[in-house]
């Protein structure tokens, strides 16, 4: 089995390059995955493996997760924000970034999330 940081990594790469190349909704798929990831992971080391692979659901369940920190919550939140018609996100918010800070907060080493030190 891949180790999961290279997982989480390797999904933040493919959200950025389809920003990138102008692909916002596949940029906001990316980062859902590798918020999803992150999660399973999480809670597969406390003994309480998810029983959906749907990152969607991942991010609600860890939204709700009263013991984890307020801040991961509301990123898991953004996270699961709709698009308005115009295929916009409803406030300001960078998914990238919101997946790879949660990944760190349940987690740990941002080093091996991004690669960078």
């Amino acid at each position: 089995m891949k180790d999961v940081w290279s997982e989480i990594a390797q999904e933040l790469e493919r959200a950025r390059r389809a920003r990138e190349s102008g692909k916002e909704g596949q940029a906001r798929v990316c980062a859902r995955r590798a918020a999803g990831m992150a999660i399973r992971a999480y809670y597969a080391r406390r003994g309480k493996p998810p029983s959906t692979s749907s990152a969607y659901d991942l991010l609600r369940w860890l939204a709700e997760d009263e013991q984890v920190n307020a801040e991961t919550r509301a990123r898991a939140l953004r996270l699961t924000l709709r698009v308005t018609p115009e295929f916009k996100l409803p406030m300001e918010a960078d998914l990238i970034q919101d997946a790879e800070e949660l990944a760190r907060s349940l987690l740990g080493d941002q080093e091996k999330v991004t690669g960078e030190r």
